[in-house]
């Protein structure tokens, strides 16, 4: 445990960070599992991939998930949308 008060507060901090990104990142994660599901379910599907696309990309956007992974989760919904078409 830390003594010095500046010491105590980045530890507090970084706490309520950590908290606030796990938050979102499970956000994020659930929604790609919903549209996931919409796909399989053949619902909504213009506007789901639409926000969980403008969900990847916001999170790629403040830092919650890299750029690259947001890509890839990307093509993976458009993949597993065209799949389900044919």
């Amino acid at each position: 445990m830390p003594n010095i008060k500046s010491a105590i507060k980045r530890v507090s901090v970084s706490e309520k960070k950590a908290a606030a990104n796990k938050s979102k990142k499970s956000a994020i994660r659930t929604t790609v599992k919903k549209a996931k599901a919409d796909i399989a379910n053949g619902e909504n599907l213009d506007a789901t991939i639409k926000s969980t696309q403008k969900a990847l990309d916001q999170a790629a956007a403040k830092g919650h998930m890299s750029k690259n992974a947001a890509s890839r989760t990307k093509s993976r919904l458009w993949t597993r949308l065209l799949l389900r078409a044919t």
